[in-house]
């Protein structure tokens, strides 16, 4: 008996792995492919955007950045009731093999010497068939993650799935700093031809996750719904009627983690080379060992959520963002490698406390027959609306103000605003998963 309860447990544990893994691989093509376009904004802005000045260039390549993250929430809308209707695996795999086609067509583009008009207009379709397989991508593979989860492991478990978003940031960081070396690729070299590689790298991604997606089974909770016949009928109306408060929420506790997520590792990086005046590839080794520190902390945070609860993390998380944000920042903008580093540190300790915990929060805010879809809408319209326009509203900021730490208050405001959304809400990490 005691060995078929070992078998039992090992195949559990096979299938928690496997769909771990089947749920994160578009996580890293997704973020693999936001990090590299946000890290090589000062190049591509002169290949797609030529301006009058670098700045505006620069505005106008984080509009194109931005304007993936507005078919977010199409997307959720689209994949989010097919993932519930149908399941979370098939969507899923349709996602995979949109976003990796979409990122290696940007590495296929021609430039606006080459191609006028037709570059920058080409660039911003593909953004948005981006945008449109992303949406549907973070709210189901959080699903698919939690519905394998045990009880009592779902924090851990889940924040396996921002691990992944990690490391599609840290991939595109390594690749970004490693191309910007002049040792390895100048910098003529890198207007020609070097900025196509990151993109075009994508696919080999995008084809191993899709291979994994399209062999494995669907979730236990989703199986479950279909055997006793409670499918959703209409998955988007029953988010915004029968689990209104459920599905509001959701928007409100995206709202700190996008703006701290986009503004600390990405936006960061672009701000030590112009506030700091600090050199491109000394910015970029701090984010890369900022994004190693934080993937280290990511399971470690989300084992913890599942021993003291969701709720003292995440308000935690923003407390500390409303009292530190400004400080850390100015400390890091005085031009010092070591101090710039251990606000970097700070920052990413704080936003681990939120993101880690963060997956299994939304899983269990929502009941299976409309978690993709209302998960899906308030992950993917919040981070529509204010995480990948943040660069561009740092860069609008600092512009508008002439005080290049205006931004820092942007990222204090969300934190202030999701901390009033969290103190209601009930902790869930000790409930069974409905």
């Amino acid at each position: 008996m005691a060995d078929a309860a070992a078998g039992t447990d090992s195949v559990a544990g096979s299938r928690c792995g496997a769909a771990v893994l089947v749920g994160i691989f578009a996580n890293v093509l997704e973020w693999y492919d936001f990090s590299v376009f946000a890290f090589f904004v000062p190049v591509t802005s002169q290949i797609f955007f030529p301006a009058t000045s670098p700045i505006d260039s620069q505005l106008l390549a984080y509009v194109a950045l931005g304007a993936g993250f507005l078919m977010r929430p199409v997307g959720a809308i689209v994949f989010g009731i097919y993932g519930d209707r149908v399941g979370r695996r098939k969507a899923l795999s349709v996602v995979i093999f949109v976003m990796a086609i979409s990122t290696f067509m940007v590495g296929l583009l021609p430039t606006y010497e080459t191609a006028g008009i037709i570059a920058p207009i080409s660039l911003g379709l593909i953004r948005l068939a981006q945008g449109l397989s992303a949406g549907g991508e973070w709210g189901g593979s959080t699903a698919y993650i939690v519905e394998f989860a045990p009880a009592g492991r779902r924090g851990f478990l889940g924040s396996w799935q921002q691990f992944s978003v990690g490391v599609g940031l840290a991939l595109g960081s390594a690749i970004a700093r490693l191309m910007n070396s002049e040792d390895i690729v100048s910098h003529a070299a890198l207007l020609a031809w070097g900025w196509r590689i990151p993109f075009l790298l994508g696919i080999l991604l995008g084809g191993v996750g899709a291979y994994m997606r399209w062999r494995l089974d669907d979730t236990p909770k989703f199986r479950e719904i279909v055997r006793t016949g409670q499918l959703a009928a209409a998955p988007l109306v029953e988010a915004f009627t029968v689990h209104r408060r459920q599905t509001l929420n959701g928007f409100g506790i995206t709202l700190h983690g996008t703006v701290a997520y986009c503004f600390v590792l990405t936006h960061i990086v672009g701000s030590l080379g112009t506030v700091a005046t600090m050199p491109q590839a000394s910015a970029l080794m701090i984010s890369t060992i900022g994004l190693i520190a934080f993937l280290a902390l990511i399971p470690i945070t989300g084992a913890l959520s599942d021993r003291i609860g969701r709720k003292p993390m995440l308000m935690g998380s923003c407390i500390g963002y409303v009292l530190l944000t400004f400080p850390l920042f100015w400390m890091a903008s005085l031009g010092s490698f070591t101090l710039a580093l251990v606000a970097q540190l700070v920052l990413v300790f704080m936003l681990a406390l939120y993101v880690g915990p963060g997956p299994a929060t939304y899983a269990e805010m929502i009941p299976t027959p409309v978690r993709y879809t209302a998960v899906s809408i308030g992950f993917s319209t919040t981070v529509a609306a204010f995480g990948g326009t943040t660069p561009l509203v740092a860069a609008f900021l600092i512009k508008l103000t002439g005080y290049p730490l205006a931004p820092t208050f942007y990222v204090v405001a969300a934190a202030a605003l999701t901390l009033l959304v969290l103190r209601p809400m009930k902790e869930t990490a000790f409930t069974p998963l409905g």
